[in-house]
């Protein structure tokens, strides 16, 4: 088939070309840099520069593609999130991508007509902070997020409502780490973790679901070709709370044990929501990837990922 990535330099659109490519997928990638054509050329796809915000350059990359899937990887966050004081700002351009750039992808698809859509969300911490520890698709979303992420949340409810409005498929990756993430071998969370800045926060009774980047994109190689319409949670089989990955984490890499921290000494620094983050986010649930997609982490524990899979 041919499949269009949005976004096929960022951190899983450049894993998934490889997988598509080896599936024997005629894959076209776009960039908002000219200059990062020539690298997706050489993978053996075909290169497209695209601004994912204007409506005229998305229409031309994909007519000129004219994919039988679309793939939606676009964001503008590059290494990580180290503002989660003021979370809406930092995403704001992301948020631009998961609302407008939703509705240009999806026009210039119905152009194209008959084009399966696939779309990146999240599943790290918009789940309803309430209630049970791990949470699967068809729980609600936070009703009452925090001030700083109300608007990246409406931004991943529109992303998703729009695209399986389309008949397409939501993907919830979870907190993505590896080589090439925050959470990776020189990435901002692990040199944060090795200066001794970045503390457990309260109780540290927030859930993560994590999945690690290459598991990330075998998902989304899977579902170009399976599951029907609606949300899937991409993660790992091990939701776990910050008390328990966040030390274990600074052993992995051999750093000092995080240093605790109340949560009224921690929330002017980070905010309500990165307080929420580390107490009250809730994990998430793969068995309707696992059964509808057909996929089936490599990494599926953290616990062995962070010992040998930062990169």
């Amino acid at each position: 088939m041919r499949v269009l990535i949005a976004g096929a330099t960022g951190a899983i659109g450049t894993k998934l070309v490889p997988l598509l490519l080896a599936d024997g997928h005629e894959v076209f990638g776009t960039t908002a840099r000219p200059e990062r054509v020539a690298a997706i050329d050489a993978t053996g796809a075909h290169g497209l520069v695209m601004d994912g915000l204007d409506a005229a350059s998305v229409r031309s990359a994909v007519l000129a593609a004219r994919p039988d899937v679309i793939v939606h990887e676009l964001t503008a966050l590059g290494g990580g999130v180290s503002d989660l004081k003021h979370f809406d700002r930092t995403f704001a351009t992301t948020n631009e991508l998961r609302t407008r750039g939703t509705d240009h992808l999806l026009a210039a698809g119905a152009e194209v007509g008959g084009v399966r859509f696939i779309a990146q969300s999240y599943a790290g911490w918009p789940y309803e902070r309430t209630g049970g520890a791990v949470k699967t698709e068809e729980d609600p979303l936070d009703p009452t997020p925090t001030t700083a992420s109300t608007e990246s949340l409406a931004a991943i409810r529109y992303v998703e409502e729009a695209t399986t409005g389309a008949g397409g498929l939501a993907l919830r990756y979870g907190a993505l780490y590896g080589p090439g993430q925050a959470l990776g071998r020189g990435g901002e969370m692990v040199t944060m973790l090795e200066a001794g800045k970045l503390p457990l926060v309260g109780g540290g009774t927030g859930i993560t679901s994590f999945c690690h980047i290459d598991d990330a994109a075998s998902a989304t190689a899977a579902a170009v070709l399976r599951g029907d319409a609606g949300v899937y949670n991409i993660v790992d089989d091990e939701p776990a709370p910050v008390s328990e990955w966040l030390p274990a984490l600074a052993e992995a890499i051999g750093a000092k044990p995080p240093m605790h921290v109340p949560a009224w000494v921690a929330k002017p620094l980070i905010g309500e929501h990165g307080v929420s983050m580390m107490t009250k986010a809730r994990g998430a649930s793969n068995a309707k990837a696992k059964r509808e997609l057909g996929w089936t982490p490599t990494w599926p524990s953290w616990r062995e990922g962070f010992r040998t899979g930062l990169g």
